[in-house]
C-alpha cells in the first residue's frame, strides 16, 4: 500500500507535474515526473472514465498504487510522479502493467537526470573561428 506521506493530493501538484515534468509513455500508461527540491517523493494517479466503469477504474488504481508503493521507496527524494492510466490498462495482465510501469519509471528518471545535469562550460563558438588579422 502506498504510504500516506507519498500520496499526491492537490490539483496544483497534479497540474505542475503533468505540465512541467518529463513524460514517458507506454502501451498501458503514461508516467509524468518532475523534480522538486526539499519535498518527499509523491505519487498520484489519473484514471479516466475511458478506462472503464467505476469497478474497473478502482481496480486499475489499486494495481497502479501497488506498483508505485514498490518503487517509491527506491526513488530519490523530491520526485513527483503522476501515472495516467490508458484504456488498455484495464485489460492488461499484472505482468504487462508491471513491465510498462517499471520501464516508464526508469525512462522518466533517466530523462530527469539528463535534464538536471549541469552543463559543462564550453568555449564560445566564436573562439574556435578567431584567426590572427593579416596586416595589409
Amino acid at each position: 500500500m502506498l504510504a500516506q506521506q507519498h500520496r499526491m493530493r492537490t490539483k496544483v501538484q497534479f497540474s505542475e507535474t503533468t505540465r512541467s515534468g518529463v513524460r514517458s509513455g507506454r502501451r498501458n500508461l503514461v508516467l509524468y515526473a518532475v523534480k522538486k527540491e526539499n519535498s518527499p517523493t509523491l505519487a498520484g494517479f489519473i484514471v479516466s472514465k475511458a478506462v472503464g466503469n467505476a469497478v474497473v477504474r478502482n481496480k486499475t488504481k489499486r494495481r497502479l498504487r501497488e506498483l508505485a508503493a514498490e518503487t517509491v521507496v527506491t526513488t530519490p527524494n523530491g520526485i513527483w510522479l503522476v501515472v495516467r492510466a490508458l484504456p488498455a490498462s484495464s485489460k492488461a495482465t499484472w505482468r504487462e502493467l508491471s513491465a510498462d510501469f517499471r520501464a516508464a519509471h526508469s525512462a522518466a528518471l533517466a530523462k530527469l537526470a539528463k535534464q538536471h545535469q549541469t552543463p559543462a562550460v564550453a568555449e564560445s563558438p566564436d573562439a574556435a573561428r578567431k584567426t590572427p588579422r593579416e596586416e595589409s
